[in-house]
């Protein structure tokens, strides 16, 4: 065996995982033996690497009109930029704090924040990572509001008393001019006038600058003269300000919702005071107030009718109305409703000068959940298609998938088929965001990630190289009637919201068979087709589930007997099975809810488009009137044409091709009767008995009465008073429950009982095996249903049919999965399953189809296929299936098994090849074939395969046909796994883990020895722990907020290749030419009038800042960090491409002093041939 070399692991190592190294056994093979492992440590190293989606909840925004750069802040201290599609950036402030305001060095590579903790950061965007240069934090005054001037150094920073203070941008540090708001406002003002809530200098003259205060007051301050010039007054409280470009009027939004124009000449009033959606009254009398307007914007055009853009002013009647927007263009008015509140919006101009024509094209508008690009250039305003994957939570996400290096074919089939569920009525403009380059990727692998949602949607999407594009989008919901009113809403519903959510989904994507099951506990088999088709009816089949304990002390109030147990080994084929009559569904009033299902199948013909179409619905019924055990596990194999699922009661196996139930069987029944783990059976439940005839007649067996016994009562008297209040308790407990979501509800269950008895010791085997009994007196018989000719046809379905019993003084448990999470989490339901090509038994020497299930209590047990032979014969003849027992046993509840062969080579599951249904005879011939499993045989005391187990607690390697454990690691002792999954990495393969306390975790195989383990992220979010998925190639994911995706690697050479990789905001682009003032302009001073700011605000002129008033923070993102921070191919090109700029600068500086050399040599030469002239012929005496 390889020995465990400690100087291998890395330093991030806890006491416990480094204690419980990988041991091997006895039975362990021999030293030459042993799989030549290539994975070290060096190959892994952990790192983000690109988030996509929405920023989560938005609080500011800013644009670059010359590089097209928008950047969002968040109110937890993020910067999200975007620039053309697949061209965006992550960045996050350490502080936390809510970015209140953005501001762009326009054209510079650089970007001002301000946020909520009075602090102000450059941020250096000229690097493929954005770093933060320098930081200034203000110590005893609160930023409110700042302004940059377009090609200016000096920073003009608001506060909340009213006064303004100028920094330098270059060196971050505060000038010692200050306007202080005493200073600013009239001395007869006896009141504060409040926060500064604008600043602005007039477009015409850099010299005067516009300051407005919240109370209403607006201050005209003249910079050269340290004085206001004028004063402007109004009665409502000021939102906002915007100039006319010709710097002789603008314009105030105020609270009451009116806008007031002003003139620069005439403070006394206002030239104009309008209230865009304020009733005008006759009698001339004021209007009446509306809602506050937030904002607005004041642009002109060259040829036509300036543009106000405004947001909020709605009338206070219009109660439950959308925000709006409001777009003012001559004498029309739109009003564009959003789905959501607006936060920011932004008017985006063809020139970044505030002295010229603005000629607007198009808005941005932030929302809470969404951002909208408007194009003000077509008819109606249209809006642009947003090439951003910021649809991600369009519904929220409840489940998700990542595939890595998938058919290359694979991709192009979803986009064709997507490409057609496009919207119209979008802008047919180019999207304006467009700056930035992409990165130069060296991945040829193609990824898809898969989104389950809460209403039933399922999207596909395409994760190549780094960026983020939907291909298609599956409605599961169109399967079923949706209820239109609250009214019409079944009372069968297992959850009040989101009843189609996506609870689990599994893909093959050579075959592109989906199998989806939702929170209402139904599966969905889906094929891939390019051609629509029209589904008559759609095939269900119900399936009935129920499995009870009881506690071994249970008295037998009944005196029933107890009927022999099945052998839990062979499953029937449906036509040697003897069938019996399946009871008709009931939900009356008068007793509960029986064989019915929790959504109501679609009873009118489905019309399917190309791409994913309904091959199969199964749906598990209520029993007794319980609901169905919601779907914990499944998996779906195209080459078998199996689907299997599995929950608290048991598993069932389905074969989608033939449409019929193969096995349904509880947890407990799939225990050898020899084994320690096997819980004996208790007495089923009275009432029902099994018929052996075919009818389609209702079942009258159960009466009323018989339906409202108690569960505990084996006679027809009724209970008495204790049992009656009891009762009552269960049922507001029940009805209280049902308004959560039972997903969530699972989820905090298991992590609570998990984290509680982490740090308890493991109960005793025998004990813990004697407490729990299970029922296995069953029938088993299944249903077809047509819903278009309301039959039923009678194949195969297997339901068990048990009761459990009270203990003495203790009140009886309720039947509703939705009561106590505590019994549903000690039963042992089915947690992971794998299709395999295996030794299903020890003294098999030959591989055939098995399928590995794997418990909540950490079993691992075998089931062998029998599959017919191909063809018709596959349609005709029955699937067999016998359990073969227990293989071993872990610490934890599985989380992931797969099969490695001899070589240590991962197998995966086979696969058939897609091919379209709906295509004639000999095409579905030419392309459907079973991909052929590699041949093991297995020699007489040798093992040719291994397996793979990993649970919460533990893994292990399971030499095959043996059964012999030759490995095991122990993960964690004080924590547990989230998630596990056995991935390829550099050529081989390992298993990646994810563990609640935050560490990720990799596993050598099959010799279980650490590579990785990093402290990363602890689990603060149950999205984190429902979405964290690992991919091959060192690549993982999880949702780190309700609408982004944040991707990372664990792999060393993708970190390596990552500067490579992203993309490039900045790029070098040329500042648009200044407004050419004109000859009469020019002649007698009426253009823009320039200001030189640096001799009114240095220090010379200003003199020195107080020290106690900010502190200068250097950042990490200087030049010398810079150079540090590079690294690859793209910092080295970087250097090399400085130093040869500096090489040719310097070549050009020495051509320069050669030529001026040259110059002066030829300047003294003449000079010297003029002397030697003048005295040539003169001799020494007459010098």
């Amino acid at each position: 065996m390889k020995k465990f070399n400690i100087r291998k692991v890395l330093d991030g190592f806890t006491a416990a995982s480094s204690s419980s190294s990988a041991t091997a056994q006895p039975g362990a093979p021999k030293e030459n033996d042993v799989v030549q492992e290539t994975l070290q440590s060096e190959h892994f190293q952990l790192c983000k690497t690109v988030r996509h989606g929405f920023s989560y909840q938005p609080s500011s925004m800013a644009f670059d009109p010359v590089q097209k750069i928008l950047a969002i802040g968040t109110q937890t201290g993020a910067l999200r930029l975007f620039g053309r599609a697949g061209v965006e950036c992550y960045c996050q402030h350490e502080s936390g704090a809510a970015v209140i305001q953005l501001q762009f060095l326009i054209n510079e590579g650089a970007l001002v924040s301000a946020l909520a903790d009075d602090s102000i950061h450059l941020w250096n965007l000229r690097q493929k990572i954005p770093a933060i240069l320098h930081s200034l934090k203000f110590n005893r005054e609160r930023i409110t509001y700042c302004h940059l001037p377009f090609q200016s150094k000096w920073l003009y920073i608001g506060t909340e008393r009213g006064n303004i203070h100028i920094v330098n941008v270059e060196s971050f540090t505060l000038s010692g001019y200050v306007i202080m708001w005493n200073k600013a406002i009239e001395l007869s003002t006896k009141s504060h006038p409040g926060p500064i809530v604008h600043i602005s200098d007039n477009p015409m003259d850099e010299g005067k600058l516009l300051i407005g205060f919240e109370s209403g007051v607006v201050v005209l301050w003249d910079l050269k003269s340290k004085k206001g010039d004028c004063r402007y007054n109004y009665d409502e409280a000021i939102h906002s300000v915007a100039w006319h470009h010709e710097g002789k009027q603008f314009v105030c939004s105020h609270s009451d919702g009116t806008l007031t124009t002003w003139n620069i000449r005439a403070p006394a009033k206002p030239v104009q005071i309008i209230t865009p959606h304020g009733k005008q009254p006759k009698d001339g009398k004021k209007p009446e107030p509306c809602k506050p307007i937030l904002k607005v914007e004041y642009k002109t055009t060259r040829a036509g009718d300036p543009f106000m853009v405004l947001s909020g002013g709605l009338s206070y009647d219009t109660v439950g109305r959308r925000a709006c927007l409001t777009v003012m263009h001559g004498k029309s008015t739109a009003v564009l409703e959003m789905d959501y509140p607006i936060v920011d919006f932004l008017t985006l101009c063809e020139t970044p000068y505030p002295n010229d024509f603005q000629e607007p094209y198009a808005v941005v508008v932030l929302l809470e959940k969404d951002l909208v690009v408007i194009d003000l250039g077509q008819i109606g305003y249209p809006i642009f298609e947003s090439p951003y994957p910021l649809s991600i939570h369009e519904s929220p996400v409840t489940c998700c998938e990542y595939f890595v290096d998938c058919p290359a074919e694979l991709i192009p089939a979803l986009y064709s088929v997507g490409s057609r569920q496009k919207r119209q009525g979008y802008s047919k403009r180019e999207w304006p965001i467009s700056g930035g380059n992409w990165g130069q990727g060296t991945q040829s692998y193609s990824e898809i990630i898969i989104t389950g949602h809460a209403d039933g949607s399922i999207k596909f999407w395409d994760a190549s190289a780094l960026m983020l594009q939907v291909l298609y989008k599956l409605k599961t919901a169109k399967v079923f009637e949706r209820a239109r009113g609250k009214e019409e809403k079944p009372n069968t519903d297992i959850v009040d919201e989101d009843p189609f959510a996506i609870q689990a989904l599994s893909w093959c994507p050579e075959s592109r068979m989906l199998c989806v099951a939702g929170v209402s506990a139904h599966v969905i088999v889906y094929r891939f087709s390019k051609q629509e088709i029209t589904t008559e009816v759609v095939q269900l089949l119900e399936v009935r589930m129920q499995c009870e304990f009881s506690d071994v002390d249970s008295p037998d109030p009944g005196g029933e007997q107890t009927p022999t147990p099945s052998t839990p080994g062979a499953a029937s084929s449906p036509q040697s099975e003897p069938l019996a009559q399946p009871p008709t569904g009931s939900n009356s009033s008068e007793g509960p809810r029986d064989n019915i299902p929790c959504l109501q199948l679609r009873s009118s013909p489905l019309k399917q488009f190309p791409g994913y179409q309904v091959e199969l619905v199964i749906q598990l019924v209520w029993v007794s009137g319980e609901p169905p055990q919601q779907i914990t596990s499944l998996a779906i194999n195209s080459s078998y044409g199996l689907v299997v699922y599995g929950n608290s009661n048991g598993l069932a196996v389905v074969d989608y091709l033939q449409k019929t139930l193969l096995l349904n069987m509880g947890t407990s029944e799939l225990y050898s009767p020899s084994e320690p783990y096997q819980r004996q059976p208790l007495s089923p439940r009275r009432g029902r008995q099994p018929s052996g005839a075919l009818c389609d007649s209702n079942d009258g067996s159960n009466t009323s009465e018989d339906r409202c016994k108690s569960p505990t009562s084996g006679s027809t008297s009724p209970c008495n008073s204790d049992d009656e209040r009891k009762q009552r308790f269960i049922e507001k407990v029940k009805f209280k429950s049902r308004r959560f979501s039972k997903t969530v509800a699972n989820d905090f269950a298991k992590m609570s009982r998990k984290i509680s008895s982490s740090s308890e010791q493991k109960p005793d085997q025998a004990h813990r095996s004697q407490r729990w009994r299970s029922l296995t007196y069953k029938r088993r018989f299944c249903c077809v249903k047509d819903d278009k000719l309301a039959a039923k046809v009678t194949v195969c379905r297997t339901y068990s049919d048990p009761k459990s019993y009270a203990k003495d003084n203790s009140f009886t448990r309720s039947r509703s999965s939705s009561v106590t999470s505590i019994d549903r989490e000690s039963r042992e339901a089915i947690c992971s399953f794998c299709f395999c090509e295996s030794f299903p038994r020890k003294s098999d020497s030959l591989v055939s189809p098995c399928l590995l299930v794997g418990t909540t209590q950490g079993s691992v047990m075998m089931v062998a296929l029998s599959l017919p032979p191909g063809g018709d014969h596959r349609l005709q003849q029955p699937v067999g299936i016998a359990s073969c027992g227990t293989m071993t046993r872990l610490k934890g509840g599985i989380l992931t098994m797969a099969l490695l062969d001899a070589a240590g080579t991962l197998l995966p599951p086979s696969y058939e090849l897609w091919y379209d249904p709906n295509a004639s005879d000999e095409e579905k011939e030419k392309s459907r074939r079973r991909r052929p499993a590699s041949p093991h045989l297995s020699q007489e005391g040798q093992d040719a395969q291994f397996a793979v187990l990993c649970s919460e607690k533990q893994a292990k390697v399971v030499a095959l046909p043996s059964q012999t454990r030759i490995y095991k690691h122990n993960i964690t002792e004080t924590s547990f796994v989230l998630r596990a999954d056995v991935v390829q990495m550099a050529g081989t393969n390992c298993i990646a883990c994810f563990c609640a306390n935050g560490h990720i975790m990799t596993l050598s195989l099959p010799s279980l020895r650490p590579l990785l383990d990093v402290n990363y992220l602890p689990l603060t979010d149950m999205r984190i722990a429902r979405t964290f998925c690992f991919s091959n190639l060192g690549q993982a994911l999880y949702l780190t907020s309700p609408t982004e995706i944040q991707r990372i690697t664990y792999s060393q050479e993708t970190c390596d290749n990552l500067q490579e990789m992203l993309s490039e905001l900045f790029t070098p682009v040329e500042t648009p030419e200044a407004p050419n003032r004109g000859f009469f302009k020019g002649l007698f001073g009426g253009g823009a009038q320039s200001l030189d700011r640096e001799d009114l605000f240095n220090e010379t002129a200003a003199g020195k800042a107080s020290r106690s008033l900010a502190q200068h923070i250097p950042g990490p993102g200087g030049m010398e960090g810079m150079k540090g921070a590079a690294s690859g191919v793209v910092g080295d090109l970087a250097r090399a491409r400085i130093a040869l700029d500096e090489r040719g600068q310097k070549l050009g500086e020495l051509e320069e002093r050669t030529a001026a050399m040259m110059g002066s040599a030829d300047s003294f030469s003449k000079h010297a041939h003029v002397m030697m002239l003048k005295y040539k012929d003169k001799k020494w005496y007459q010098l």
